[in-house]
This record gives structure tokens, C-alpha cells and sequence, in this order.
């Protein structure tokens, strides 16, 4: 049987820019990605020319009668070496092999393309593991000549320069922690070994990286040290500066200091330096020795390759994640964020703001302990006084939001009760009323599908755990009206009010969270006439006119109205998650896609479903480690979901996507009252600090980041497993594969086998250490809730701190062309020492092997008798653990949990791996067997 690879997905180790292609090395293989397509940055041309070999350099024949359209590429890595010819000249651009893959006996460190009086001859020269130098005919398949150092050592690195074998130059990085200088024509000892010229001593680790300008005579390394020096040689085609090798003639011009770890490669441009390094990060440094930028982006522990188009100003870089990210040079000023102090006293009041909040990326409202509402102008930067009321000083609370028709309504509520609504066009034409007894403890807008151009739903909470929904209405420069719509009763508790509403459209419902931080669903379906009239009819403290009653209930009172005090009845909640988020509460939910999803300052985001008038939880997640304030989601141009919150003192923008900060504002942590504010042009950050208002603001357009091949996993994967494989008549088959690794992490991959294309679908990210391996079966639910879903999988994974969890893999992919999809709806998860954690006084106890991890897990097919008896679906799991240990599970997919049903410890040292088994039922069973259908150790047989 002959095997073909589809697609490859490997560590990033060669990058090259040729013309307005992109070469990369991935493993024994080319890929070729065309950089000005009008499509985007797509990849042509995937082929594999060094066999078992690594792709470690890539590059093109500088020699002038090389032809701009079809450029000779030397590809080399480990022990192998081709020559490829790039044709552009056709519709698609096509590699060609110039020749057979040439094997050498060293390693390949650095390669020069050599002149010489045949055009069509090809000679090389080969920098070679230990310290030699090989003159290569490439046509003929053979080495002409090698000649060695009198340094023998084996070599990190290697630099050549010179065109010609005479004038030929190697510096070398060796494992001694010295540069190296030597020529390949230079005087021999009595070994026949070419004598060094010089030796360049300063770093405290070896070299990992060297590169020569020749312009400025300058030489960089990088080293393990985790630094990057300069060094003053001069010519090197002409010898060392100064002529004699002396101690002078060598100055060490600069030392950066700027990775974490260790620096893999260095360049020198004519500006800048550039530097990658095992910490993940590209940085950009000035021959001031200052660092311009720090690019970061790629997962994981390391940024290998390295290509600059210095004439477009593009950096690429390649990482161990099999990403490649495109980035664009800079200056520093147009790349860092403004930070503004605005100044309030500059207003001329002895006020101190107590609440703002952003009504666009052009207009922040204050509101102070006076009661006087301020407006700024971002653009204009002027304050303007709003409005003055004595009665909401000490106390209040704002909130704006601008309404489809362009206008922007304001709503203030204080410590008695009484909300103020208002346009920000004419304050002075205002509505008050009295909404709770007591103080207002929540006030804010909610957006309602469908809903009129001048029309805002506000939400208000009181002491008495009330929530009232009112309908405000807008017409031209004042509010017509204001119109109760429902009144709805939060649960006991102690802080008793709501934190966020979100409608749902098309269900008549509405969810809202609370400070208790559950979720609460409510019906939203209007009242008939008699409710209306039961309310218009409702007991009230002082007799008032009939207008003054309809006042009330169109939410208009007449200047000088007595307050009125109605019996409304309230609704109860049609379905409660109580203490979802935990004691903090509940700091958004929002409705997407046929999904809620709601935030809290447990640091977690929840996705969740409306299932038969309830809520159903589907995935729990978390954004980041050290992210435990999570304020909202956000929605990218791109579609991607965006988390909002504090990590440590830092305002931090998570895609969820890509696993990845967007944004990071150093604003000193939470804050009583902020905003934050995005907009295509522009992103703003505002807060109230030590009594003054500070303006975070930052370009969009200054993100200089392109993703040009999305990065799958930061560590080693230790597990692929096959989902499903569908058959589209437009794209081919595209097989769905699951990957575990190392980083906690399972991908939820679409592989297209025609074109190799690997698009990830989905992370899932709950594990709290390394995923070690995985199992997938048959789900009991093969289209879920989800019309749209043409297929399910059950997905089994396991690994460190004996943790096992279980999820549903729904994929979707109704039409023929539209994109495949995956949505994960967690199940149940298990740990041995889960309940650990819950005992009291635990640190006088001896925990009893911590470090246990699962090291193999397969699904057990138990026969029929088993699953008659379990009278639900139900999967048996077996788990082979580091302990010795072999488990079964039992998971009921209805119930959701996972059962430690039976545990053996027959081994004395860790289980390595499982194999699948049938059941074949016994003639005669075992009295006492705990497992339905289960009979006798015996009658289990491996399959074949």
C-alpha cells in the first residue's frame, strides 16, 4: 500500500521572501505563498524536496545572469541539499528541481553561492558541522574539495562571506562560545588545517546566529546568553580592520539585552536589528540600542525563522506553533498608546467625577459627587456642562446609549429612587420619576432586535429586588414618552439587583444577570388590555387627576405631580441558574448567534443554549491564566469573539480565536467606573483615577500584525485522533481531526484534502495541565438541538492531575460551500483528587500521589447485555494512569457525570498504552460483579 501526504503541519524552520512570493520550510517540504494576491495571502505550491531532511535555509542565486523571472533556490537542511527553480512566468507560479537531492556526511550550517565560468555550472560553498568547508558541483553530484579549521569544535552556526572561493570567508559560532574568523585560501598549520585569523571572545553561551554587513563592516550575533552584540571587523573580504589581528582590531560595539530567553537569529538591516528568540518574540531593536517594537503573537516557546523584505517593510516570522505571521516596521511612536490625563479641575468646579461612561469613540459623559453631568469632546477636547441637579449628588448613577435614529438619550438614577431621562441634544427638556423605594442600585440600556429607529429599552433595579423595564421614545429633540413595559422580580439574596439584560429575539424572553451572579430568564410578551387596565386601576397614595394617573402610566409626569404608588405585579423568572459566576456576579451576557453567552468576575465565560424554555449550559471557559475580572464579550470585524477584563493591573483585549492578547492598557487594575470604546478608525479605554479622568486611545489601523498561516499548537502534540470525514463536491473530502498537546489544549481541525489546507475550527481549553491522549466514539445526540448540524461525536480526553473531561463535537455542514464549523458542548469531567479540595483541613493530610496522569484511554464496547441493564446512553472508558492503575468509567450522557466504576493496580509502574477490547459473554457468571453484563476477567479477548 503506497501513502500519500494530504497536508503537513510542522515547526516553521526556514523563511524566504523572492519577489512577491513567501518561501517557508515546513519539515521535508516547500511551501510557496503569494503575497500580493488579491484573495489574501494564499498558498500555491506545497511540495517535498529533502525527504527525511529538515528545510533549515532557503536561498536564491545572487549571481547576475540569474534570471529575475525564474530564480534559482538553494534548499538545504541537516545532511541535504537541492536546487529549485521558481517559475513566475505562468498563471500559476511552478517549483522545479534543478537536480538530485545531494547528501553530504556533516550537517549543513550555511551555504554560498559561489561565480564561476560556466553559466550553467553550479558551485557551492558548504559550511559543515565541524568546522569545514566543502566546495560543492552541484550538476555533478560532487564535492571538490574540503578544507578544515585548526579550531576543531563542533559549530552552532555560520556566516559566509565572498562570492568566489578565493576570497572566501567563514565566521563560525562554536560551541566554545567564540566567533570564529578563517578563510578557505588562508595559511595551513602542519596538519594541512587552514589557521584561524581571529577569535572574537564576550558572550557566556554559543552562538546561535550570526550575520555580516557588509556596508558598515558590522557583525551580529546572537547567543544562549539571551544577548545580541555588535561587532566593529571592517572588510572582511579585505581582512580584519586594522590589518594585523591584533586586539584592536575587533570593537564590540553594542550588547542588547531584551529576550527572556534564548535568541535563535539575528539580522541587520539598515535602520534597524531584528532579533527572534526562544521566548516567542520578534524585537526590533535601533543601533541606539533602544527597542522600537516588541512583535508577539506566535503560542508557545519559540520564533526560528526569520525573513525581512526590507524595501516594503515586512517581517516575517516562523515558530515552533506552525504559524507565520507577516508584521509591518515601524516607528515606535505610531505603534504605542496615548495615555491622557484630562485634567477635570480644568472645568473651574470643586466637584470630583464619580461615573463616565463612552457614548461613542468622539463623546465621554462624567458625572460628579455634585450631581452635575459634564460632557468631553475627544476631538475637540472641551468640556461642556450638561445639566446641574443638587438632588443626585453624593450618589448616582449614568447611563447612556445612542439610539438608531442618531440621538443620544441619557438615563441618571440616585439614592431615593427617582430616574431622570433625558437627550443629550436638550437636557433641559427632562422626565423624572420615582421607580423604587430606596436607592437605585442598577440602571442600564439594552438593544432590542427589530425594534423603532427612536426607541431605547431602559432596565432599573432597586432595594426591593425589582427590576422595571421601561420603553423610552424619542422623536426630533425630545422624549415623547416613557412607557412601563414590565416589572420583574429578582431572587433573594443579599445584593439583590441586576447587572446586565440582553433580548432574545424571536422567543418573547429575555435573560439578565444578576449581582448574585446567576441567570435569570424572563418572559418579555407584552400585557392585553386588562393588565393594563389593572394597573391603570392599582391603590395610590393621594388621588391625582386622570391625567396625572395616565401620566404615570406613560412614564410622563406633569412638572409638580404628586408621585404615585401602583400595586404592579411583578414576574417571577421562567428559569434560574443560580450562583453561576459565584459571589461577584454576573458582569454581561450577550445573545450571538443562537447562543447566550454571559461574563463574570470569576474570570470565566459561559456559552450557553435556550433549550425547552430553560438555559443550557453548554462550555465554561476561561480566557487567559491570571485573567479573573471578565467584563464582556466583544465581537471582531472578522467574526472572532473577543474578551473584555483585568489580568493583574492591566486592561487586557483576549482573542479567543487565536489564543492571544489584542490589546493591553498597564491602567493600574479595576476601577469603580470605566468605559471602553472601539470603532474601526480607533480604540479608547477611560477611568477614573486617584479623582482625575485618564484617556487610554490607540489607532486601529496601527495593528501591524497579519496572520499569513494560523499556528495550531504552542507545544509538542501528543495525540491526533480522527473525527469524521465529510465528502463536499465543491471542496473534496475534508477530514476533522482532534489534536492534543502539551499547552492544555485540544484542536478541532479541518484538514482539505484536495488543496492541504488546514483550518482550525475550534480550542478547547479546560484542562488545567497537558493533554496526553484522547478517545472518540458515536454520540447517543448525532444532530444535538442544532438543525444545522450533519454530524456528532462523542471526544474522550485525559492527561495531567488525573483529569478526565468529555465533550459533544457537533459539526456543521449543511450546504455544499459553505465552511465547515464546530460547535463543543461540554459533558462531565472527573478527578481523582477533585473531592480532595473539598475537605477541611486538608494541609494535615497527606495527599496521596498527586502527579498521577492519565496516559492512555480507549472506549470499551461492553455488548448489549451491559447497555440493557444501564437503561440509558451510557460509554464504559478505560484509563491507563502513571500510577500503575487501570480505571473504568462509566459516562451517562444524560445524567452528565462520569463514574469511577472499578480500578486495578496489577502493574508496578506507570501504563503506557491500552488496546481496544471485545466483550463475548460468558456461559457463567461471577457472583458479586459489580458491572451489569460484566462476567468474568476472562471472557475479555483484544481485538484484532
Amino acid at each position: 500500500m503506497q501513502c500519500e501526504s494530504v497536508s503537513l503541519l510542522s515547526p516553521i524552520t526556514a523563511l524566504q521572501f523572492v519577489g512577491g512570493f513567501l518561501l517557508s520550510g515546513e519539515g521535508a517540504g516547500v511551501n510557496l505563498y503569494v503575497l500580493n494576491s488579491t484573495n489574501g495571502y494564499e498558498k500555491k505550491i506545497s511540495c517535498n524536496v529533502l525527504r527525511n531532511y529538515c528545510v533549515h535555509g532557503i536561498k536564491p542565486c545572487w549571481l547576475t545572469y540569474a534570471q529575475t523571472s525564474s530564480p534559482r533556490l538553494a534548499v538545504f537542511g541537516a545532511k541535504g541539499l537541492i536546487v529549485l527553480q521558481l517559475n513566475t512566468c505562468a498563471e500559476e507560479p511552478k517549483l522545479q528541481k534543478m537536480g538530485q537531492l545531494l547528501e553530504l556526511h556533516d550537517w549543513i550550517w550555511d551555504l554560498q553561492w559561489l561565480k564561476s565560468d560556466c553559466e550553467s555550472a553550479m558551485y557551492f560553498g558548504l559550511a559543515l558541522g565541524h568546522n569545514s568547508v566543502v566546495l560543492c558541483d552541484y550538476k555533478a553530484g560532487r564535492t571538490l574539495c574540503e578544507v578544515h579549521c585548526d579550531v576543531k569544535c563542533i559549530l552552532y552556526s555560520a556566516c559566509f562571506v565572498g562570492h568566489s572561493w578565493t576570497e572566501l570567508v567563514l565566521i563560525s559560532g562554536t560551541v566554545f562560545n567564540q566567533l570564529v574568523l578563517w578563510r578557505m585560501e588562508g595559511p595551513t598549520d602542519e596538519d594541512g588545517r587552514v589557521q584561524t585569523e581571529r577569535r572574537i571572545s564576550g558572550h557566556s553561551g554559543v552562538i546561535f546566529s550570526i550575520n555580516y554587513m557588509e556596508k558598515n563592516g558590522i557583525l551580529a550575533s546572537a547567543s544562549d546568553d539571551r544577548s545580541i552584540r555588535l561587532w566593529k571587523v571592517g572588510n572582511l573580504r579585505q581582512g580584519l580592520k586594522g590589518g594585523d589581528g591584533g586586539a584592536d582590531s575587533v570593537q564590540c560595539l553594542l550588547q542588547l539585552y531584551g529576550h527572556q530567553s534564548r535568541v535563535w537569529s539575528v539580522r541587520l538591516l539598515e535602520n534597524y536589528i531584528i532579533s527572534v528568540g526562544e521566548d516567542s518574540a520578534c524585537i526590533v531593536w535601533s543601533y541606539n540600542g533602544e527597542i522600537i517594537n516588541c512583535f508577539r503573537g506566535h503560542k508557545g516557546r519559540s520564533v526560528r525563522a526569520l525573513a525581512v523584505n526590507e524595501d516594503k517593510g515586512w517581517l516575517v516570522t516562523g515558530g515552533a506553533d506552525s504559524g507565520i505571521r507577516l508584521w509591518k516596521i515601524r516607528e515606535k511612536k505610531s505603534e504605542d498608546m496615548a495615555i491622557t490625563q484630562l485634567g477635570f479641575a480644568e472645568t473651574g468646579k470643586m466637584e470630583t467625577p464619580k461615573s463616565l461612561t463612552l457614548v461613542d469613540p468622539a463623546l465621554l459623559l462624567v458625572m460628579t459627587d455634585a450631581g452635575s453631568i459634564y460632557s468631553y469632546c475627544l476631538i475637540a477636547g472641551k468640556w461642556k456642562l450638561i445639566l446641574e441637579d443638587p438632588s443626585y449628588q453624593s450618589y448616582s448613577l449614568l447611563a447612556a446609549t445612542r439610539l438608531v435614529s442618531g440621538c443620544v438619550v441619557c438615563a441618571v438614577g440616585n439614592i431615593n429612587g427617582w430616574v431622570k431621562i433625558f437627550l443629550l441634544s436638550d437636557p433641559a427638556d427632562w422626565l423624572e420619576n420615582q421607580m423604587h423605594q430606596g436607592k437605585v442600585h442598577s440602571l442600564g440600556w439594552a438593544s432590542r432586535e427589530g425594534q423603532s429607529r427612536g426607541k431605547g429599552h431602559l432596565f432599573s433595579s432597586g432595594a426591593d429586588g425589582i427590576m422595571i423595564w421601561q420603553e423610552v421614545s424619542c422623536e426630533g429633540d425630545c422624549v415623547t414618552s416613557v412607557a412601563e413595559k414590565c416589572r420583574y422580580l429578582l431572587p433573594l439574596c443579599k445584593h439583590r439587583w441586576h447587572t446586565s439584560v440582553a433580548f432574545l429575539p424571536e422567543l418573547h424572553l429575555l435573560v439578565c444577570g444578576d449581582r448574585r451572579g446567576s441567570l435569570l430568564l424572563y418572559s418579555c410578551a407584552g400585557r392585553d388590555q386588562d393588565e393594563r387596565r389593572r394597573l391603570s386601576e392599582g391603590s395610590v397614595d393621594v388621588a391625582v387627576p386622570e391625567s396625572a394617573a395616565d401620566g404615570f402610566l406613560e412614564g410622563r409626569l406633569p412638572p409638580g405631580s404628586t408621585r404615585i404608588a401602583a400595586q404592579l405585579e411583578c414576574r417571577e423568572p421562567v428559569f434560574a441558574l443560580l450562583g453561576l459566576h459565584g459571589k461577584l456576579g454576573v458582569t454581561s451576557v450577550m445573545y450571538h448567534d443562537g447562543f447566550v453567552y454571559s461574563t463574570g468576575r470569576d474570570g470565566c465565560y459561559r456559552q450557553l443554549k435556550v433549550e425547552d424554555d430553560g438555559l443550557k449550559l453548554l462550555r465554561s471557559q476561561r480566557a487567559c491564566k491570571g485573567m479573573d475580572w471578565v467584563e464582556r464579550l466583544l465581537l471582531s470585524p472578522e467574526g472572532n469573539l473577543l474578551v473584555l477584563g483585568f489580568h493583574s493591573t492591566n486592561l487586557v483585549l483576549w482573542n479567543v480565536k487565536t489564543s492571544e492578547r489584542v490589546l493591553c492598557v498597564p491602567c493600574g487594575g479595576g476601577h469603580r467606573s470605566w468605559s471602553y470604546s472601539s470603532s474601526p478608525a480607533n480604540e479608547l479605554f477611560t477611568y477614573i483615577k486617584s479623582g482625575d479622568i485618564f484617556v487610554c486611545q490607540r489607532n486601529s489601523h496601527d495593528s501591524s500584525q497579519t496572520v499569513i498561516k494560523e499556528c495550531v499548537h504552542g507545544r509538542e502534540l501528543t495525540c491526533v485522533r480522527l473525527v469524521e470525514r465529510l465528502d463536499a463536491s465543491t471542496d473534496g473530502p475534508i477530514s476533522i481531526l482532534a489534536t492534543s498537546s502539551e499547552d492544555t489544549t485540544v484542536n478541532v481541525l479541518a484538514v482539505y484534502e484536495s488543496s492541504g489546507h488546514v483550518s482550525k475550527l475550534t480550542t478547547i481549553g479546560d484542562h488545567i495541565s497537558s493533554v496526553r491522549t484522547m478517545a472518540i466514539t458515536k454520540s447517543s445526540q448525532p444532530h444535538g438541538s442544532d438543525n444545522r448540524c450533519s454530524s456528532s461525536a462523542l471526544l474522550f480526553s485525559a492527561g495531567g492531575r488525573a483529569e478526565l473531561q468529555c465533550c459533544h463535537l457537533f459539526i456543521q455542514h449543511g450546504t455544499v460551500g459553505a465552511p465547515v464549523s464546530c460547535q463543543v458542548e461540554h459533558v462531565a469531567s472527573h478527578r481523582l483528587a477533585e473531592d480532595w479540595e473539598h475537605k477541611k483541613n486538608r494541609h494535615r493530610m497527606l495527599k496521596m500521589d498527586p502527579e498521577t496522569r492519565y496516559m492512555s484511554i480507549v472506549v470499551v464496547d461492553a455488548g448489549m447485555n451491559f447497555w440493557t441493564a444501564c437503561k440509558s446512553p451510557s460509554h464504559l472508558l478505560a484509563a491507563a494512569g502513571s500510577d500503575g492503575s487501570v480505571r473504568l468509567f462509566l459516562i451517562d450522557e444524560c445524567q452528565r457525570n462520569i463514574v469511577l466504576l472499578a480500578e486495578s493496580f496489577y502493574h508496578q509502574r506507570c501504563v503506557l498504552k491500552l488496546q481496544t477490547f471485545t466483550y463475548q459473554p460468558a456461559t457463567r457468571g461471577r457472583a458479586g460483579s459489580s458491572l451489569p453484563g460484566v462476567k468474568s476477567p476472562s471472557v475479555w479477548s483484544e481485538r484484532a
